[in-house]
């Protein structure tokens, strides 16, 4: 099975491409990698025989550097979320789906207005934290480091192609999408987005095996499974102490 991932010459903060090469190493050689240049035609605009497609966090120029690239592909893109492609979107790139970033001198910037989101971005107020939630019945730990929060736009107001998504994960200690919420990221059908950074699969052996589940691979065993656990283990006991500060930065 091809898993494609988008733009990783810029899209390769904070380790993210790791996700995905986790994920190959665990599924005992099922799983082959497509990298996509941001000069190249994107392997799902021609295939159908994709199992996922990732795309992780870039600098706030690279930003716009995708939505340019992937604009000629946002029918595409629709059709695939409709028919039930599943995708793993992280980082700022959840951003590049919405309809606009609002810089602090009311600049909008167009994304591709997928969702009814948009993000504002404060260049002077980076926001760090840990975070612990929940992905339906499993904890999820992660990290989050970012310039900009999201906001859903009202259903009287949005251009978007697809109405007001579900929340992807539900925060225990931490914020969601924005701090007014406890809804981290979103998912429409199988599109899952998120703002949590870093190796997610590496840090959370447990969305790990639902994800090689997921993707028909349920003989596989997450890489290196006992010790990833006793990690996550200790990350949760950690992040769940109040004595632990939780915001940084």
């Amino acid at each position: 099975m091809k898993i494609e991932v988008l733009f990783p010459e810029i899209c390769c903060l904070y380790a993210e491409l790791q996700n995905v090469e986790y994920l190959r190493r665990s599924s005992d050689g099922a799983i082959e990698v497509i990298n996509t240049d941001l000069k190249s035609v994107p392997y799902f605009a021609e295939h159908d025989d994709i199992a996922m497609i990732y795309m992780g966090t870039t600098t706030e120029a690279g930003q716009e550097l995708v939505v340019k690239a992937l604009t000629p592909y946002k029918d595409r893109i629709a059709e695939l979320i409709k028919r039930g492609q599943l995708f793993l979107i992280t980082g700022n790139a959840i951003e590049i789906f919405g309809e606009y970033i609002l810089l602090e001198d009311g600049t909008k910037i167009p994304c591709l207005g997928l969702f009814p989101t948009y993000a504002e971005r404060h260049m002077m107020h980076r926001y760090n934290s840990l975070w612990i939630g929940q992905f339906k019945d499993i904890d999820v730990v992660g990290y989050k480091s970012l310039f900009g929060l999201s906001f859903f736009i009202d259903e009287d107001k949005r251009q978007s192609v697809f109405p007001k998504p579900e929340g992807l994960f539900t925060a225990e200690r931490g914020d969601g999408i924005n701090k007014t919420t406890k809804e981290e990221g979103y998912r429409y059908n199988n599109f899952l987005a998120t703002y949590l950074i870093g190796p997610l699969f590496i840090l959370n052996p447990l969305l790990t095996k639902k994800a090689l589940d997921f993707l028909g691979l349920d003989g596989c065993r997450p890489l290196f499974e006992k010790e990833s656990m006793e990690s996550f283990e200790l990350r949760c006991k950690e992040y769940r102490d109040p004595t632990i500060g939780f915001t940084y930065g």
